[in-house]
């Protein structure tokens, strides 16, 4: 245990700091503080020691320089059970500061700071509060080290009870002060990462997540799960979301509308619906209001569509509401909800609804994706091309029409972001059947076709990888589509070529694979 006699406070977030400054000084501790902080216990009747009063020098160079000072570091470094540094201190003339109570400079803040400068930014890198709370934390066994403000009730708790602060709660604090510190470096590394040009691919990857909240469980009840958001994450994003109503987030529901998100950023310059499941869409449509693109959406594929995730990019009216609230659905997300239309899904009890906190625009699209891995982590650039229709390649002996061509690209955009091997058919604004994720191109074909049923006739086909053999092309002709487009690439396209030439269909030929593995 040590009982603290002696302690330095130096905060930037000064909140509960006077309460924990008065319950220090009624345990009969002596209070070394620095500038700002001094000022406001002084105010507040709390006597302090001033930082230059320890040191002997003034504070230097508009305050960069005021605890870097070994009055201040042999005071907190100095082993208590090793009797060479107590000496040693003692012939210095040092005293021991038993606890540090210091929270940084407010980089993140500054940083999020509309039209911040880059001067102010490099201001606001905090230097002597990261020395002190390292040297403290390394010494944890004789320091208590005081980072985060929520601890300082249970802190004065255990002084008032015990008469000091026990070994658990000291190394608890030691290690809450680390992770403090790496943190406040991984936002300075990723903010600077940004700022001055580097590798792609730096030889050290920093990233300052913070906590979001615990979830309910991860994937299955057997797992535990954790959201932690980029503070610097700009535009629409699951971490940024406002929740009005309904139970609070999953993990999946988490996924879900990151993958709805993702796809609805394609679609920006229409109102556009998606229906997500397991984090592939059941359905999707473009239209001249968002009532209609979510009837045909949700239409799509309804019996799969039951328990989704809803994503509208445009204000969710009191006609689609209604529609909503008749089935079963976890999420709907919107950038704007009608107060009416807020009301009448307010009356469902579970229903998530989120705002997203502005509008969906393809720019938001992040740079990176990672996939963590056992021993890794991979890292890779996302695919946020927009496919030039005149770039297409026409491989077969008939040209696809204006309304086939205007069919694939809405195809194209829907199948970057459904799980490979993926097969869409579409018609015109909407998607009418997904076969995601299988093994085998001409079994996502087969069942794209299943989902589609008579809606298939007249639709196109959207492959996001080469179709290795005939067998898928076949089959997408059995069902009524018209025309397709693909990379291409195969050693087989002549083969392939040569099937949709018997079928009369139309192929082009992106020249660009879109696999999501």
């Amino acid at each position: 245990m040590v009982k603290i006699e002696r302690a330095l406070i130096s905060v930037s977030n000064k909140d509960g700091i006077v309460e924990l400054a008065r319950g220090l000084v009624d345990n009969g501790v002596e209070i070394i503080s620095t500038g700002g902080t001094a000022s406001l216990l002084e105010k507040n009747g709390l006597k302090t020691i001033g930082i230059s009063d320890i040191t002997g020098f003034p504070e230097m160079l508009d305050g960069r320089v005021k605890t870097l000072h070994p009055n201040i570091h042999a005071g907190l470094l100095a082993r208590r059970d090793i009797p060479d540094h107590m000496s040693k201190l003692a012939e210095m003339r040092i005293r021991p500061i038993d606890m540090v109570v210091v929270n940084l400079y407010p980089f993140k803040e500054t940083v999020l700071k509309p039209g911040v400068s880059l001067e102010e930014v490099i201001e606001n890198i905090d230097i002597g509060g990261p020395s002190m709370i390292r040297a403290a934390a390394k010494n944890y066994r004789s320091v208590a080290v005081v980072t985060n403000p929520g601890r300082y009730g249970s802190v004065l708790e255990e002084m008032n009870s015990t008469g000091g602060i026990g070994e658990a709660t000291l190394g608890s604090l030691m290690l809450e002060a680390f992770q403090h510190t790496a943190q406040y470096d991984a936002l300075i590394a990723q903010h600077l990462g940004g700022v001055f040009d580097g590798p792609r691919f730096p030889e050290r990857l920093t990233v300052g997540f913070e906590k979001v909240q615990d979830l309910r469980y991860g994937e299955n009840p057997s797992q535990a799960a954790a959201f932690y958001a980029d503070p610097f994450a700009a535009g629409v994003n699951p971490g940024g979301m406002t929740q009005l109503h309904g139970k609070e987030l999953s993990y999946n529901n988490i996924l879900d509308m990151e993958s709805a998100l993702n796809l609805l950023r394609e679609f920006e310059d229409r109102p556009t619906a998606v229906v997500i499941k397991h984090t592939n869409p059941c359905g999707i449509a473009s239209a001249d209001g968002i009532y209609d693109a979510f009837m045909i959406a949700y239409n799509v594929d309804a019996l799969a569509a039951f328990g989704c995730v809803i994503g509208l990019n445009r204000k969710c009216d009191v006609r689609t509401a209604e529609e909503i609230s008749k089935h079963f659905v976890e999420i709907v997300f919107a950038p704007e909800f009608e107060p009416e239309a807020l009301e009448i899904l307010s009356r469902k009890k579970n229903i998530r609804l989120m705002l997203t906190g502005g509008p969906i625009v393809h720019d938001d699209v992040p740079r990176f994706k990672y996939k963590f891995v056992k021993g890794g982590l991979l890292v890779q650039t996302v695919d946020n091309s927009v496919l030039d229709p005149s770039t297409l390649k026409v491989a077969t002996e008939r040209a696809p029409t204006e309304e086939e061509v205007r069919s694939m690209l809405f195809a194209w955009k829907v199948v970057k972001h459904v799980w490979s091997n993926t097969v869409i058919l579409a018609k015109g604004e909407q998607v009418v059947g997904i076969g995601a994720g299988q093994m085998s191109r001409v079994d996502s074909s087969f069942i794209a076709a299943h989902k589609a049923g008579d809606k298939a006739k007249g639709s196109v086909i959207a492959s996001d990888a080469f179709f290795p053999f005939r067998d898928g092309v076949d089959e997408a002709a059995k069902a009524g589509a018209t025309a397709i487009i693909q990379p291409g690439g195969s050693i087989r396209d002549a083969e392939v070529i040569q099937a949709a030439n018997e079928h009369k269909m139309a192929m082009v030929f992106t020249g660009s694979r879109v696999f999501r593995h």
